[in-house]
């Protein structure tokens, strides 16, 4: 089943604001996620149906959270890896 992608309102504020060499790979990253969200080895702890999506190489993080009743796929926070940055942003969007 593929699910649909939607964003929080401020999540979709810093997605606009990202350059396309970062948008990219996320792009591609959420097109396979929106086959198969829910990846256990990327599940957060303390956060239920929330999972990340890591660019490493680049240092950016995405969280999104997985609505199985709607068949949804919201991205809640994206930033850069700056410690618990995205994570802390997520949590407070929830």
């Amino acid at each position: 089943m593929t699910y649909k992608l939607r964003f929080h309102e401020l999540a979709l504020a810093e997605w606009q604001k990202l350059d396309g060499s970062i948008k990219q790979p996320l792009k591609k990253k959420l097109a396979e996620r929106l086959e198969d969200p829910c990846v256990a080895a990327d599940a957060l702890s303390g956060m239920k149906d929330c999972y990340k999506i890591k660019l490493r190489r680049m240092g950016f993080r995405l969280v999104y959270r997985v609505d199985q009743d709607i068949v949804y796929v919201t991205v809640i926070a994206i930033g850069r890896r700056d410690k618990l940055k995205a994570y802390e942003l997520a949590e407070e969007r929830l």
